[in-house]
C-alpha cells in the first residue's frame, strides 16, 4: 500500500477510465518500471563517468586497441 498525493490519484483514475492502462497497477508498475530503467541508465552513465577518469582503465584501453589495431586494419580491408 502506498500514499499518493490525491492529485495523482485523481490523475491515476482519470488516465485508466480513459483506457491509459488496464488498471490503475498497471499503469503503476509500467511508471516504475520505467523509472527504474531511467535509475539504472544514470547509474551506468556515473559508472561510465567514473571510468572516463580512471588512469588504469584508460591505460588498459589503450592498449587492448594497439594490441587489435593490426587485426582490426586486416579484417578491414577485407570488407572494402
Amino acid at each position: 500500500t502506498f500514499s499518493l498525493h490525491p492529485d495523482v490519484l485523481a490523475a491515476l483514475d482519470e488516465a485508466t477510465a480513459s483506457g491509459a492502462a488496464p488498471s490503475k497497477n498497471a499503469l503503476v508498475e509500467r511508471a516504475l518500471v520505467k523509472e527504474l530503467k531511467e535509475l539504472r541508465r544514470q547509474a551506468r552513465q556515473a559508472e561510465w563517468r567514473e571510468g572516463a577518469s580512471d588512469p588504469l582503465l584508460l591505460k588498459d584501453v589503450s592498449e587492448i586497441e594497439a594490441a587489435f589495431r593490426s587485426a582490426d586494419a586486416e579484417t578491414a580491408g577485407r570488407m572494402g
